[in-house]
């Protein structure tokens, strides 16, 4: 076993990071048009130069902008898909953590025109960020999955006028995803992650039975998924890797799903043609790593075993010992480390200090050189 060259890398990061104080009033100011757009930008640029400096520093071999022009990890990029606006109605989502519940209601969206791409979305975005790393470090651009789009409000959320037959939806996003994948690969990008809540969210019988109050069949929404998502992919550049990131919900230290893997699994790593998979794996919430059986050879599993819930630091022992476990059901060698989620999935920020984010990226690549040499 040896370190990566290529990603997923053995010491990883899922994307999001916490937005530093002067950033978060920048976006205040900018809302209260107390500043311009580019005035915004300029606080912007600074932050994420800071943000590339610091994954440099703790010996990472990928960056992300922290999804730092972004006050939502997956709703800033889907409203920009052509036929995409929000909606008037707002969702209900329950999080759930340690202390107690809490709602979040952010606006829904509704599919008003024929879903296309007129221009590549967070190009500008991955262009700088590709300017500010330092050689040896691979850019890494987060989007939502296809999957998302249809998730956020099922069939109620698309015009019948427009798609009376949802194929041709499915169809039009698909194609949409893959001029976004082909424009972001003439733009340099060989590290492009898609992040999706539905396929984890669909291990938890109570958000299964959820789906099926949308209408949705609940127990083969997955397979639509994944089809959807291997037709976005299907002409991918040469040379970019594809990965996508399994999340429980993450808003404010919370979490919205429980639930191993066991329903999605073996379609999951057997049927969608991405390389790698980002896997939350901190608590009991996930399950076991029995899943992981289903994994065949060449592809690779990303473990989140370090919590961005919480501050409290794991030790090297215990992340060796958890991986040597997942080791059971998968080679070793197609096993590396990260966080288990974003630690700023929405621009709030999870309930953690900076210093607790350094010290637990500083975790993760220390561990992985003593995994992996």
């Amino acid at each position: 076993m040896s370190q990566r060259s290529i990603p997923p890398f053995r010491a990883d990061h899922v994307g999001s990071l916490l937005r530093p104080p002067e950033l978060h009033a920048a976006r205040e100011r900018a809302a209260r048009g107390e500043i311009t757009a580019e005035e915004l930008k300029a606080v912007e640029d600074e932050a994420i130069r800071g943000v590339v400096e610091l994954q440099r520093q703790v010996g990472l071999s990928s960056a992300t902008d922290g999804e730092f022009r972004r006050a939502s990890w997956h709703m800033d990029f889907i409203y920009q898909l052509d036929g995409i606006s929000r909606s008037d109605e707002r969702l209900r989502v329950k999080f759930f953590n340690a202390a107690g519940d809490l709602e979040f209601s952010p606006p829904g969206l509704q599919v008003t025109g024929k879903i296309g791409l007129s221009e590549p979305i967070f190009a500008e975005h991955f262009e700088f960020l590709k300017s500010v790393v330092s050689e040896g470090v691979t850019p890494k651009l987060t989007i939502p999955s296809p999957s998302m789009v249809y998730y956020r409000g099922g069939r109620a959320a698309v015009d019948e006028t427009v798609y009376p037959d949802l194929e041709e939806f499915f169809a039009d996003l698909s194609a949409a995803y893959g001029r976004q994948i082909e424009a972001m690969g003439e733009r340099g990008c060989t590290y492009l992650q898609l992040d999706d809540t539905s396929l984890a969210y669909l291990n938890d019988p109570k958000q299964r039975e959820l789906v099926s109050r949308m209408g949705i069949d609940a127990d083969t929404l997955h397979l639509r998924n994944i089809r959807t998502m291997n037709a976005a992919i299907a002409a991918k550049p040469e040379g970019m890797t594809i990965t996508t990131h399994l999340c429980r919900g993450n808003f404010r230290s919370s979490w919205a799903a429980e639930g191993s893997y066991d329903f999605v699994a073996e379609a999951l790593f057997n049927e969608l043609n991405v390389d790698g998979y980002f896997l939350e794996f901190d608590d009991e919430r996930s399950g076991g790593f029995e899943p992981l059986r289903f994994v065949p050879k060449g592809k690779y599993v990303v473990l989140g075993l370090v919590t961005t819930k919480r501050g409290e630091l794991e030790s090297v022992d215990s992340l060796r010992r958890r991986i040597e476990q997942a080791a059971s059901y998968v080679d070793a060698d197609q096993l590396c480390l990260s966080p288990q989620c974003g630690f700023s999935s929405t621009e709030e920020g999870n309930d953690i200090t900076h210093d607790e984010q350094r010290r637990k990226l500083e975790l993760i690549v220390e561990t992985a050189e003593k995994v992996w040499g």
